[in-house]
């Protein structure tokens, strides 16, 4: 068993109404990215004022909110980034994440009281590395998704005990060194390193000859053509109890642009499994095929546990398909209530009247149900609701709580 402290379940948040979701479902701590300056362009992202009730939200149920900055900035990058940096030491988040030295020192001048993260993003792969950055103030640094459990181990043993290492421990996996990646910037023109990578390493790929030009080759022995550089999914849920022996302060999840369903999910079952090994790891041993089938509930890509127990293999790689398995689909959370006694939510997918679906509770808790009534927001009953973004109020047989997530099996 480890005696150090319980490690820090580090979340993500695309918008402020998953934000929510993630404290409220397990997360000590979110990260969350602005307008600017992040490397998730296409999320839908966070105004000033977003951020701020935010904020507020987490510091009130005693969690922290961290703010993402880890562009590679270029010149013109520069004057906006201080400018956003002065908005920020108003709002008052926990942390900034940085990957980039002159945007570290932006961050140093002008949020002087708000710690700073050292992203993946600035290859973190030895421990002077991790002294470098202590010595210019950080505190905290993020690994290199390269590194393996002994070589994280290695480095908690070299640096000083008030740095804190940072790992992601579940979520997508990028083909690229820590993710520093030129093919979008490439083939599209949009930089992966200022926040719009179009993902180019999920596309199919063919090879072509050099003297039959437009005859393509699958890469691999398959008509369908190969996607090459498509890496299966981390997880690293049956591995809590080295995770922790390796010294990790922080366990980090990825996803800001997942939805509130996987964001809840997998916040409660890291919660789950991180609370029952501390409380008693035989505990957590018997309950691991219940954590991994919860975790499946959830949008996945297949699951591999990267390169923490050695160099990834061919295994790790998806060849015949660059989808989701997706085994259940987000139908909308609980907001509020009406006078008739139903529960209202915006609409996110089409489900109907006599369906039976799951309800998804913040305690732990999930039930299933069958929809008894649906209405629309005037009140007139309707037997299914398949406009996206429509307001909805249903029966379902049971009270229901605010950001209650209801979802439906695909099976």
């Amino acid at each position: 068993m480890n005696n150090n402290k319980k490690p820090e379940l580090l979340i993500p948040a695309g918008s402020l109404d998953i934000l929510k979701i993630a404290v409220l479902y397990g997360a000590d701590a979110v990260y969350i990215g602005g307008d600017m300056y992040g490397l998730r362009a296409k999320a839908h992202n966070f105004s000033p004022a977003e951020m701020k009730e935010g904020v507020e939200f987490a510091h009130l149920h005693g969690k922290k909110v961290y703010v993402t900055a880890n562009i590679t900035a270029h010149n013109d990058d520069l004057p906006g980034v201080k400018e956003y940096f002065k908005e920020l030491a108003d709002i008052g988040p926990d942390a900034l994440i940085i990957s980039d030295p002159g945007v570290f020192m932006a961050a140093k001048e002008n949020c002087p009281d708000i710690d700073i993260h050292v992203s993946t993003q600035s290859n973190n792969v030895n421990y002077d590395t991790f002294r470098f950055w202590h010595k210019q103030g950080a505190t905290r640094v993020v690994t290199a998704r390269e590194l393996s459990m002994a070589e994280i181990a290695e480095i908690r043993k070299n640096i000083p005990d008030e740095l804190e290492i940072e790992t992601f421990i579940h979520g997508a996996m990028c083909i690229s060194y820590s993710g520093r990646c030129l093919l979008s910037n490439y083939f599209t023109g949009r930089d992966a390193n200022l926040g719009a990578c179009t993902h180019p390493c999920r596309w199919k790929y063919y090879v072509m000859e050099e003297k039959r030009p437009g005859e393509y080759l699958p890469v691999y022995e398959n008509e369908r053509g190969t996607y090459i550089f498509n890496s299966k999914d981390l997880c690293m849920i049956e591995h809590i109890a080295d995770l922790c022996e390796a010294g990790i302060d922080s366990f980090k999840i990825e996803g800001r642009m997942k939805t509130a369903l996987y964001v809840a999910n997998v916040a409660r079952v890291y919660r789950m499994a991180i609370d029952d090994y501390y409380t008693d790891p035989a505990l957590y041993e018997e309950r691991i095929p219940f954590y991994r089938s919860e975790l499946e509930k959830g949008t996945y890509r297949q699951f591999t546990t990267g390169f923490f127990y050695g160099k990834p293999t061919h295994d790790t790689q998806i060849y015949d398909s660059n989808t989701y398995i997706r085994n259940y689909t987000y139908l909308g959370t609980i907001s509020t209530s009406n006078e008739a006694g139903l529960y209202g939510f915006e609409q996110k997918n089409k489900f109907c009247v006599n369906d039976e679906i799951e309800i998804m509770r913040c305690d732990g808790n999930t039930y299933k149900v069958k929809v008894l009534r649906m209405t629309d927001e005037d009140g007139n009953d309707i037997e299914s609701c398949p406009h996206p973004g429509q307001k909805i109020f249903i029966d379902v047989g049971m009270e229901l709580k605010e950001y209650d997530l209801m979802s439906i099996s695909e099976k």
